[in-house]
């Protein structure tokens, strides 16, 4: 794969732009507006691996020697100018938005996107807990930025419900990964929360996240949010986050931590096909 569209991780970037698709979907409405809130939290999702990568160049040297900027395939330079293209285009597709709409809040939105996901990767990734909150709170944005982006108060409601549940499970499967990384990080002198209170703490706290998310994964039913054939398709999402919960519990090895990682990652896709049959 070239590897300037490796760094950008486009299945996380295209996962993060399905987020608007699922929006519009639920509220059975396709315009312009919607395709440029695609594209806005696919280059803002890309800008902040791409920084993400250059930030975190000495600790990947150790953790993940494979990817573009320690492998050498892409400088530190070109990585750092490469971001900042990023959330260019990423912010001219929010003010777009806001133009077509005369809505200025997603214009905003995208702005406060490049400001946290820039401190994310300079400052906060290493901060214990914030840094995790940082991410969750930027993935839940996700969904409020495309109910804003529609225009619609309605359907702004229903993507703060859906935006929640997504900032608590992501915020859980940060917490799982700063487990899967301490090796790197601790050689980089990062402090994180397993680095500072233990692995058992971080998983604990992981646990508990996953378990109020999936508790509350009902609630999207009986307060008519989604309809009966989204309690079917969550109940898989659910059984496998329930599962991952008692896995990390269970055993912090690095090991378990990265299969942790990848089962709250293919739950939450569970999670948006759920919230699709539910629109039906």
């Amino acid at each position: 794969m070239n590897p300037y569209v490796e760094i950008l991780r486009p299945g996380n970037a295209i996962m993060g732009g399905i987020v608007v698709i699922l929006i519009a979907i639920i509220n059975r409405s396709f315009n312009l507006p919607i395709i440029l809130a695609f594209l806005a939290v696919f280059f803002e999702t890309a800008a902040g691996n791409v920084i993400n990568d250059y930030f975190d160049y000495q600790i990947d040297l150790i953790n993940k020697p494979e990817r573009p900027i320690p492998s050498g395939r892409i400088s530190l330079t070109a990585g750092r100018n490469y971001s900042y293209v990023l959330f260019l285009l990423g912010t001219i597709c929010g003010f777009l938005i806001s133009y077509l709409t005369q809505n200025w809040i997603p214009f905003i939105i995208v702005l406060i996107a490049d400001v946290v996901l820039y401190l994310y990767a300079y400052k906060l990734k290493s901060t214990p807990l914030i840094g995790n909150l940082a991410v969750g709170f930027m993935t839940g944005f996700g969904f409020v930025f495309a109910g804003f982006s529609l225009n619609n108060p309605e359907i702004v409601l229903t993507s703060i419900y859906l935006g929640f549940f997504a900032f608590v499970m992501t915020t859980a499967r940060e917490l799982v990964k700063d487990i899967e990384d301490m090796e790197g990080d601790k050689a980089e002198g990062a402090k994180t929360l397993p680095i500072l209170y233990g692995e058992k703490i971080t998983a604990t706290l992981a646990f508990i996240l996953i378990i109020i998310d999936c508790a509350l994964c009902p609630l999207l039913y009986f307060i008519n949010i989604f309809g009966f054939y989204y309690l079917i398709v969550i109940a898989i999402a659910v059984l496998l986050f329930i599962y991952s919960a008692f896995l990390i519990i269970r055993n912090q090895d690095r090991k378990t931590a990265g299969k942790v990682s990848k089962y709250l990652k293919i739950g939450m896709l569970i999670a948006f096909v759920a919230f699709i049959f539910g629109s039906f």
